[in-house]
């Protein structure tokens, strides 16, 4: 019988289900094998902690090998993911981008549920698993295909520009897809005096500050970056007088202007690694910001 393993497996019955095919103890050669990883991660993972994850990411390590797999893994998985298992990191964007340069036949996409599409849709011939499927994105889930079919409906004519965090749906349905970085570059280059925006209304409402053009877009958000107020931001500045404050695009017009710099993720230092953020749900309804 097949033994389903997802993120709500109590962490000692996973354990004992993979135990079944494979070798989990703190060997020498498991220690051998996983030296270099434990000098990276050895601030964050306690060493009496390592004989638990090392017999993991050793035996991951392999089976790529045998599988002929690849693991590409977003930014913020957890160290033990990004330096012990994973062959490729960054951001969505450049996920992507690797996505299409890669030899394997098996992708493993340590990511969210868009992020896995993006990497089929870019590599149809290859298989490309996810770890859970269930691992989803609040933009993403702001809006569904049927949506964006509604917005056009009742703006018809006017073309869609989509960010690339969104379902394979919503961008199947869109005119084109666009980054936090060439977004305004997207909207200034399509026909007409109105864009629909969508989902994120924090990067929609950055764009319009810069262009002419009328932009609707629709109430979706990162429920991380609404998170961040401008308070967040300007109040440690006193105190923080020598570092840099970098803010996504996809945070608020307000947050931005208590910001010295904004722009891409893949062009940030960590910024709050210690915070706690509060899910909030937000209402799904469309925008006109201009």
């Amino acid at each position: 019988m097949v033994q389903t393993i997802n993120a709500l497996t109590p962490l000692q019955d996973a354990r004992a289900i993979l135990a079944q095919n494979y070798d989990l103890s703190f060997s020498k050669a498991v220690e051998r094998s996983t030296e270099k990883v434990f000098e990276r991660v050895k601030d964050k993972i306690p060493e009496i902690e390592w004989p638990f994850y090392a017999p993991l990411i050793f035996q991951i390590n392999v089976l790529k090998k045998e599988k002929d797999a690849v693991i590409l893994a977003h930014n913020y998985q957890t160290p033990q993911i990004f330096h012990g298992v994973a062959d490729i990191v960054g951001d969505s964007l450049q996920l992507a981008v690797e996505a299409t340069k890669v030899k394997q036949s098996v992708i493993v996409q340590c990511g969210v549920h868009f992020m896995a599409e993006t990497s089929k849709l870019l590599n149809p011939g290859k298989t490309v698993l996810i770890p859970d499927s269930r691992a989803g994105c609040s933009l993403a889930s702001s809006i569904t295909a049927a949506d964006v079919t509604a917005m056009r409906d009742m703006y018809p004519g006017v073309p869609v520009v989509t960010y690339v965090n969104t379902s394979a749906a919503v961008k199947a349905v869109t005119d084109v897809c666009c980054t936090s970085s060439n977004a305004l570059d997207i909207v200034n280059a399509v026909e007409g005096d109105t864009v629909i925006m969508i989902p994120d209304q924090f990067l929609a409402q950055n764009t319009a500050k810069k262009t002419d053009k009328k932009i609707i877009t629709w109430a979706g958000a990162c429920e991380v970056h609404e998170t961040f107020t401008a308070d967040d931001i300007s109040e440690p500045a006193p105190r923080l007088s020598h570092c840099q404050d970098h803010c996504p695009s996809r945070m608020s017009p307000r947050s931005h202007r208590c910001s010295r710099f904004f722009g891409l993720h893949r062009r940030h230092d960590q910024l709050g690694k210690d915070r706690k953020a509060t899910p909030r749900r937000h209402g799904h309804r469309m925008l006109d910001v201009r």
